[in-house]
């Protein structure tokens, strides 16, 4: 399978198939050292979404792993819906920092690799030393948000996954149309997302099998909730929350009440910026990441 991106020659980044508890997946890779800074992406992005990030983080120290996640472009695909529940995805997570051999970890998300960070975090699967979180509540915030009609009608995409096979038709149909609107259409700047950005993320959607994987992940996280059990949902580390304002799929409602469960929190919100914060605002995104993370 050929990589879904293609870095520049004089990026330093590099696309490697890490093979973690036997399964292989597809990371960008850059920097070196012992403080591995492990980047998700979200739904339906791929390790490309922190293209813009990873040079500064090889700038302060940081050895950079940005994985593309279980089902996505040429990472681990495999074909059963409870293949995708979150208790595998955080395993794959842990798999991968074991993997890298790195001492201290530093984890950062956006959207589902948001939510995976937080799950993480909470549930203490591997010790970290600084958490980042993009556009995606702590889930207790998210679920008391969902109990009110606002953030439902926000959310009325993750009920449609539900069906089969029909959202991936929506999304690929027409070139994928679908995908493409999800990134510019929610986009306050669209010059942000360009034909030649959103064909990266065409082309690995359509590879046979892709986008039926993606959406799995919410399948899996509705048929299987127990995996997102959280507990008092207390966060230990120091954590940064970056927040585009202009987010149509997640209300601002949703950062209410972070602070009772992360007693070390720093939220920072960009407005007129949307769901897609670190690619809509790279500058004002890594200004933020270069105050709050340390040199290493």
């Amino acid at each position: 399978m050929t990589p879904s991106w293609t870095p520049a020659a004089d990026s330093g980044i590099t696309i490697e198939t890490v093979v973690a508890a036997g399964l292989p997946f597809e990371v960008a890779t850059a920097g070196s050292g012992d403080h591995l800074a492990l980047c998700l992406h979200g739904f339906p992005e791929l390790h490309y979404s922190w293209r813009h990030q990873i040079p500064l983080l090889v700038a302060k120290g940081y050895r950079v792993w940005a994985p593309n996640l279980r089902g996505y472009g040429a990472s681990y695909r495999p074909a059963h819906v409870a293949d995708y529940r979150v208790s595998f995805l955080l395993q794959d997570i842990a798999a991968l920092i074991v993997a890298s051999g790195a001492r201290r970890v530093t984890l950062i998300g956006h959207d589902w690799g948001g939510a995976l960070a937080w799950y993480f975090a909470i549930q203490r699967i591997r010790p970290i030393e600084r958490l980042v979180v993009m556009n995606l509540p702590h889930p207790k915030c998210l679920n008391e948000a969902l109990k009110h009609w606002p953030q439902r009608r926000r959310s009325w995409y993750m009920a449609f996954f539900q069906l089969p096979w029909l959202p991936e038709r929506s999304l690929l149909r027409n070139r994928a149309a679908g995908l493409r609107r999800a990134f510019r259409g929610m986009a306050v700047d669209k010059s942000r997302f360009p034909d030649a950005v959103l064909d990266v993320y065409a082309h690995a959607a359509a590879q046979p099998g892709a986008m039926t994987a993606m959406i799995n992940w919410y399948r899996a996280a509705y048929r299987f909730r127990g995996d997102m059990a959280v507990g008092n949902g207390r966060v230990d580390v120091p954590t940064l929350q970056i927040w585009g304002e202009a987010d149509t799929a997640l209300g601002l409602e949703t950062l209410d009440g972070t602070d009772r469960y992360v007693p070390d929190l720093t939220q920072r919100r960009l407005p007129g910026v949307s769901h897609w914060v670190q690619q809509e605002a790279p500058e004002a995104v890594n200004a933020i990441l270069d105050e709050w993370l340390p040199d290493v």
